[in-house]
């Protein structure tokens, strides 16, 4: 029996073992530096108030008690790839595996002063963080709230602009239901000339609409130089006064990957080809964040790439441990999907190589993203069955 081994406990790392159990005669380990799987596309809801870090969560014990896989509970703090040897922080030893999946995901660029803002897209934490100091401003009365993304210019798939979008929105419904939103003002900033231009030209547009239905103004164009506790300075001089900065960093290399001896990109990223193996190692894959993403300049690292990655791994490592050449590539399914919620409903976000669209659901895109996020947990829980495709 073959024994495969996955480094990371995100969106890939998960749908890996999930799915590598799925198949004949292999054994699987999952080492997560968190005990749970977080849903991060639904962390959008935390600082409102309208969710927890608690129901977003899966506890990886569940997942592996129902999928059959095991799970160690550490830090993976080096990685000999060639020799398929991994050091965690405990200093336990793992050098017994066949195969090795790298899920890590990546990490943040730091930016001068990023201390001083808070991510929904970093830890779960931050979001909780979040939370409270929105509610300090909520019992106040009044404020200045900043939120906002940057880029990478070495990797313009390793941005995520959707959730600062998502929870400006969501935080403008909140205090309008509370009937403070004119105490507050609200900005929206990113260094890039068009920010969520990855979406297509139709979709800005619409974006454009959205910040002036909603009075939420919008600095973009410049770089940022650095981030104080009341604010942002920029690169032409100016600053945004802020007493609440959101910032999601845009995404690099996970540092213990950028030490190993994998081939990277400029970015930091695990360079393999459309099967997600690397040149040079045998029986090592990286899927999800931690890999470089083929494919056109408008590409988006996203969760379902990352489940589609996972599962074709599973499917050809399984193939490969049965001496077979059957294989599975993820560049047919690059897209840009997700409904992008703003509280009061969303809007359908589609882009492929024909173009881009955006599709208004007033009040019921809002119930749909709720439901997705529902979908996510119990599927993954075994509770319902999975959605070809989802």
């Amino acid at each position: 029996m073959k024994k495969v081994l996955v480094l990371g406990g995100g969106f890939a790392g998960v749908e890996a073992a999930i799915y590598l159990k799925k198949q004949d005669n292999l054994e699987v380990t999952l080492v997560s530096d968190r005990d749970y799987f977080y849903i991060y596309p639904t962390s959008i809801w935390i600082p409102t108030g309208d969710t927890t870090k608690e129901k977003i969560s899966i506890p990886l014990n569940d997942l592996a008690s129902k999928h059959g896989f095991e799970v160690i509970v550490d830090a993976v703090t080096d990685l000999k790839a060639s020799e398929k040897i991994v050091t965690l922080q405990s200093g336990q030893v793992l050098d017994e595996y066949d195969y090795i999946v790298v899920a890590m995901g990546q990490d943040k660029i730091k930016l001068k002063g990023i201390e001083n803002t808070l991510s929904i897209c970093g830890k779960p934490e931050e979001a909780e963080a979040l939370k409270i100091r929105l509610d300090e401003l909520v019992e106040k009365g009044s404020g200045k709230i900043a939120m906002g993304f940057g880029g990478n210019p070495k990797d313009t798939s390793a941005v995520r602009g959707g959730p600062a979008f998502e929870v400006l929105f969501n935080v403008h419904n909140m205090l309008k239901k509370k009937g403070i939103r004119d105490n507050f003002e609200l900005i929206f900033f990113a260094p890039m000339e068009k920010p969520g231009q990855k979406m297509g030209e139709k979709a800005l547009v619409m974006m454009d609409k959205m910040f002036g239905m909603t009075d939420i103004s919008k600095k973009v164009g410049t770089k940022i130089t650095s981030f104080e506790k009341d604010g942002i300075n920029f690169e032409d001089g100016t600053k945004i006064e802020s007493d609440l900065t959101m910032f999601i960093s845009a995404g690099k290399g996970h540092s213990v990957l950028e030490a190993s001896d994998l081939p990277l990109s400029e970015a930091g990223f695990v360079v393999t080809n459309e099967y997600n193996e690397i040149e040079g190692f045998e029986n090592v894959y990286a899927i999800g964040d931690s890999a470089s993403l083929m494919g056109p300049q408008w590409r988006a690292k996203q969760g379902h790439v990352a489940e589609v990655m996972a599962k074709n791994v599973a499917y050809n490592i399984f193939q490969h441990s049965q001496g077979m050449n059957s294989k599975r590539s993820y560049e047919e399914h690059l897209n840009i999907l997700c409904v992008m919620d703003t509280g009061d409903g969303a809007a359908f976000v589609y882009r492929d190589n024909k173009g881009g669209k955006m599709i208004p659901m007033p009040k019921v895109g809002h119930w749909m993203k709720k439901g997705w996020g529902w979908y996510c947990k119990q599927s993954k829980l075994g509770n319902i069955p999975r959605i070809p495709g989802m």
